[in-house]
């Protein structure tokens, strides 16, 4: 039986883990972390991390082929192949600050496994990380080898939270990269096999190294571009009295444009965009390339000028003071189907409401309190200015209520702000939130989830991102 282990049980490693178990039977796999109280988790009925039919997969696999184990050394010891999925958070100090990314855990891992090894195995990257991370963790495992001898593979994956069990299954490619030595492409045949289990062969791609490492940035560029592109035409749309749904649908029907991810919204969060594009801004300035650098740049600033637009909207509309007023926030988590918060435009917008004096009360149907109150009082530093963002205060902590019903959340609101895409969202009763909140109510939808006709008609003053502005909004100015 082959045995493959993978460091990190997180997003990525957790469920690539079990969809590999599921669809090889034959292959031991085990998942191991440092964090105890992570894995007691994945060895329990209430897993770490919410993703729809991940249950079912693990499971279907659990103390059959697939495991989760905090005996790190020995697991990492006896396999021979060896997944690396380690968090590469943004640097918050030091050179790069702000940008680059920490690949303090990665060294950390390829220290380990040069430490423990005494076989040969095969490395795979794979969490994102910048270009050339294969080549230092090359260097790392060849100096402490001890006889053993490793082969790098870059992995990377192409996972949407919320739908990344459907994204394991039926992937639209799987990217391996390795050397173009004999040892580096039998290596990659040896991962490439595994996937032949249930990937079509026309969808595996293999390429260098480089390609590899670099494929995965480029892919979070260009779909995070698309997001800030039609974010901002939306800030137009409102100014022009278009429509940016429609706008966004006349200009996917070009078949060179495509639809996907043409959705204006109150901006992008997860743990993937923003990062990666960091990091790419930080290569392209390392490499002596700052036009490229503040080309790539620009997106970040328009999702983080699409925040603050909302925010100000909300802000200026309410007679420009939300002090000592309520705000109900639907939805917390960074997109529909997760409970994943990093990055989440809640985040944003809701200390701006506490900076503010407002109350908010906040629902979401998967994050937990301890999560946002977490959230908010954690220190964030300006990608652009490499200082500390003000985090919520510990006297604002009286400012937020967590709710786990929508109707208790709304109740005695003068404002409700949609901030994640839940599909609940769009059957609520609106009329029974309408009545029980403050008047004038107001209806701010960062996820264009409601009809604003329909809500005006009840009695709502709406703002829609990027639609025809209420007439109550088109006298009060666009900024707080």
């Amino acid at each position: 039986m082959v045995k493959i282990c993978c460091i990190g049980a997180g997003y990525v490693g957790g469920p690539t883990m079990a969809v590999i178990a599921l669809k090889c039977p034959e292959l031991e796999v085990v998942v191991v972390d440092i964090c105890a109280s992570r894995i007691d988790a994945w060895n329990r009925d209430k897993l770490p991390i919410y993703e729809p039919g991940l249950d079912d997969v693990v499971k279907a696999c659990r103390g059959r082929n697939l495991f989760f184990s905090t005996d790190i050394e020995k697991h990492v010891a006896d396999a021979e192949i060896l997944f690396l999925s380690v968090n590469t958070p943004t640097k918050t100090s030091g050179l790069g600050a702000g940008k680059a990314a920490d690949l303090t855990f990665w060294e950390k891992a390829a220290r380990m496994i040069a430490d423990v090894s005494n076989s040969d195995k095969i490395v795979v990257e794979k969490s994102t990380v910048p270009v050339k991370t294969a080549e230092a963790i090359e260097k790392i495992l060849n100096h402490n080898n001890n006889g053993v001898k490793y082969q790098v593979l870059s992995n990377p994956e192409f996972l949407s939270e919320g739908t990344a069990i459907e994204d394991l299954l039926y992937p639209e490619r799987v990217l391996i990269g390795g050397r173009e030595t004999p040892e580096g492409q039998k290596a990659v045949q040896t991962l490439k096999d595994i996937y032949a289990r249930w990937v079509p062969d026309d969808l595996i791609i293999t390429t260098n190294l480089w390609s590899a490492e670099l494929s995965k940035l480029a892919s979070n560029a260009f779909q995070a571009q698309r997001v800030s592109s039609i974010n901002a035409m939306s800030a137009l749309c409102e100014a022009t009295g278009a429509s940016v749904s429609e706008v966004a649908y006349a200009i996917g029907m070009d078949s060179r444009i495509g639809p996907k991810f043409l959705n204006s919204s109150v901006g992008f969060g997860g743990s993937c965009f923003q990062k990666d594009i960091l990091n790419l801004v930080y290569i392209c300035e390392c490499n002596g390339l700052p036009e490229v650098a503040n080309y790539w740049k620009q997106v970040i600033k328009i999702n983080d000028y699409q925040k603050r637009r909302f925010l100000n909207r909300v802000i200026s509309s309410m007679f420009n003071t939300v002090s000592g007023k309520k705000i109900a926030i639907l939805g917390f988590a960074f997109k529909k189907d997760t409970a994943d918060t990093r990055e989440s435009a809640s985040i944003f917008v809701s200390q701006g409401l506490l900076r503010e004096k407002a109350n908010i009360s906040i629902y979401d149907p998967k994050v937990t309190e301890d999560q946002i109150q977490y959230d908010l009082a954690t220190n964030k530093l300006d990608w652009d200015n490499q200082v500390p963002q003000q985090p919520m205060s510990p006297t604002a902590r009286n400012q937020v209520t967590v709710m786990w019903d929508p109707y208790e959340a709304t109740k005695g609101a003068h404002g409700v702000c949609i901030l994640t895409e839940w599909d609940e969202f769009k059957d609520l009763d609106y009329k029974k939130i309408y009545d029980g909140m403050q008047k004038p109510a107001f209806m701010f939808d960062g996820r264009n989830m409601v009809d604003p006709v329909k809500l005006r008609e009840i009695g709502f003053i709406v703002y829609s991102i990027g639609r025809p502005l209420d007439p109550w909004l088109l006298d009060m100015p666009a900024v707080a």
